[in-house]
């Protein structure tokens, strides 16, 4: 919804620039017109170089106007691209693999792909949390809705939030719990400045998994810190 709001904003300023693009050019030959009939009459009441002094002006400010109607063109044009053209090529490259007859593994998450394509944050979260229904023991919706509460919404909290919630509700192989953990604590420390609930975590990983490589990490990291 956001998206179409912004072409529709878009559209509207490309209009309005060449409105200004094309008035500027009429009112320039105009004044070139009033230029020429007072050369004419020899210039009795000396308007040439006021009239000359009113063009410069306006083909400067019709200058100007073509400058800001190219960017915004290729502004509407490059949104139109990603936000409508680019999902709808995907999803015909999609039919033509399947209906080549090639054996092609479905994605489960085309549709979070294509609202993330399209900007729509908070969407594709919601189709992602679908996803992770589906497949409850697929951690990578989980993480990519910590990515986009991180990166595009700028919430670490809500990030960190989604991050716990993966791991206390639901039953992991060691390898995933252990990934979820690390990526928590590194929120914990790099985002939220917070390396006593970082340590907390990694303590967790070497109480969780002993004699694992994931216990060995989480002591060198430790280690690193002086927590060691």
């Amino acid at each position: 919804m956001r998206s179409f709001i912004g072409i529709v904003v878009l559209v509207g300023l490309v209009a309005g620039s060449w409105f200004l693009f094309y008035q500027a050019g009429d009112e320039m030959r105009d004044l070139q017109e009033q230029i020429e009939e007072a050369r004419a009459t020899d210039d009795p009441e000396e308007l040439v170089p006021a009239l000359r002094s009113e063009l410069s002006g306006v083909e400067g400010a019709r200058i100007f106007n073509g400058i800001i109607l190219a960017f915004l063109s290729a502004g509407l044009v490059g949104i139109v691209f990603v936000t409508q053209l680019l999902p709808m090529l995907a999803q015909k490259l999609t039919h033509a693999v399947y209906d080549s007859g090639e054996e092609v593994e479905a994605d489960p998450f085309h549709d979070a792909r294509v609202l993330m394509a399209q900007g729509e944050w908070e969407s594709a979260i919601k189709s992602f949390r679908e996803a992770a229904k589906q497949d409850q023991y697929n951690r990578m919706p989980w993480i990519e809705i910590a990515k986009i509460q991180k990166i595009h919404l700028e919430d670490i909290t809500a990030a960190v939030a989604t991050l716990r919630e993966a791991i206390e509700e639901y039953e992991w192989e060691p390898n995933d719990a252990a990934f979820l953990m690390f990526r928590l604590a590194e929120a914990y420390d790099e985002d939220m400045e917070n390396r006593a609930a970082a340590v907390a975590i990694l303590e967790q990983v070497m109480e969780q998994f002993p004699e694992s490589r994931h216990s060995a990490n989480a002591r060198t990291k430790l280690h690193d810190w002086g927590m060691a």
